[in-house]
């Protein structure tokens, strides 16, 4: 048997729910954010209610649809629903349908009586359901790890009637904060992190480091293409490309290997904090994770974060290396991050840089060379690429 058609897609806001003054303002923009998602639907109805919103599918195919609403950021879950009159016998024909139609062989019903002059209560009709579907299937109840839930939500003048529920994204609607520029290695890490700051509601901008010809073509479009992963959540975002071969070399040259990278990240976290005065950015966001290599220590940390005058976020600073793998996974970002193209930070990587890295040294080390006139030429000749999910990536 087949599934009933779903006329509804009824989706509850969640964290969104805890929001005092500002809620309406979060609600709005995740509701502008389902619409555009949702544009090519041109059949699509809405209706807002307290805590969630109704998607009338109006003959949209309920899958299609429901495969673009697993990208979007803000709400707790989703579900396809049936609508019916609140009546009993109307309430538990549908439901019982619905249960014998899910080739499912346990199941719990769960309803839920808003309004309270209802004949029955929840109980009630959790009762007549189910004697319903035990009557004419072969389903058995599971009130603790049932195969299916099926929801009945009774108001006033109607009934929603749902199956099980998926799980959305949760967090809050992208844009909702400000925006922030996230420095995207093309490594495992930087685009979990890239995700987890866009779950927060912040749209990003990238910036990568590149170092040609000490660096390929092939590590540049693999960090283009992890950019189209994250396109699934943020449909247009700007990669500034910094050409950062002559600073990285004046840094070998004037440096002590173990310094070397405490120093390459220190001009990093300088010029992603200009960039980000640029462009008006709130935020500088990585993927550092507390002690996974020398640089990630707590006194390396703060001795290259200590350059920057814009704050800094760290999404997975308190992460195990096989969680972030894990979500990597789950994003799709993975397979793409482990290409075996090196990056600006591997390619002369040092065989004993410091863990405790000292300020007054690294302030000793960048005094030999003229580093604020290579961050000006890394700014200004750095390239500018708009990648999106629609369009080719284009230059300007």
């Amino acid at each position: 048997m087949n599934k009933l058609n779903y006329e509804y897609i009824v989706i509850r806001y969640g964290e969104l729910t805890t929001k005092g003054k500002n809620r309406k303002d979060f609600i709005n923009c995740l509701y502008r954010n389902i619409k555009e998602k949702l544009a090519k639907f041109d059949k699509l109805s809405y209706e807002k209610f307290y805590d969630g919103l109704y998607i009338h599918l109006n003959g949209e195919d309920y899958d299609e649809v429901a495969k673009n609403l697993d990208k979007v950021f803000g709400f707790a879950y989703y579900a396809g629903a049936l609508k019916v009159k609140s009546e009993k016998e109307e309430i538990v024909d549908i439901a019982s349908e619905m249960a014998i139609r899910s080739n499912k062989k346990t199941f719990k019903v769960i309803c839920k009586r808003k309004d309270k002059n209802f004949p029955l209560s929840s109980d009630q009709m959790n009762r007549e359901i189910a004697t319903k579907i035990l009557k004419n299937s072969d389903l058995k109840v599971d009130v603790h790890n049932p195969e299916l839930k099926i929801y009945v939500n009774i108001d006033k003048d109607k009934t929603y009637i749902m199956d099980d529920k998926v799980e959305g994204l949760k967090g809050y609607p992208l844009g909702v904060n400000h925006k922030a520029l996230m420095m995207l290695s093309g490594g495992i890490d930087s685009p979990v992190a890239a995700y987890l700051a866009m779950k927060r509601g912040m749209r990003i901008e990238c910036i990568h480091f590149a170092s040609m010809p000490y660096t390929s073509q092939q590590a540049l479009d693999k960090v283009i293409d992890l950019v189209r992963i994250l396109n699934d959540y943020q449909a247009e975002i700007i990669v500034h490309v910094i050409p950062f071969t002559q600073l990285q070399l004046a840094i070998y040259r004037n440096t002590d290997e173990s310094y070397a990278i405490t120093l390459l990240r220190r001009m990093m976290y300088r010029i992603a904090d200009e960039l980000a005065q640029q462009r008006h950015i709130k935020a500088i966001v990585n993927g550092e994770s507390i002690g996974q290599v020398a640089s990630q220590t707590l006194d390396s940390m703060e001795v290259i974060s200590e350059v920057s005058k814009t704050l800094i976020f760290r999404p997975l600073c308190m992460a195990d290396k096989l969680e972030i793998i894990d979500l990597a996974k789950k994003i799709g970002t993975y397979e793409t991050s482990i290409l075996p193209y090196e990056d600006c930070c591997t390619i002369f990587s040092p065989k004993n840089p410091s863990t405790k890295p000292k300020k007054e040294k690294c302030e000793y080390y960048e005094s030999k060379f003229d580093y604020e006139s290579l961050i000006k030429e890394c700014i200004e000749n750095r390239e500018v690429i708009k990648v999106s999910k629609v369009e080719n990536s284009d230059l300007f």
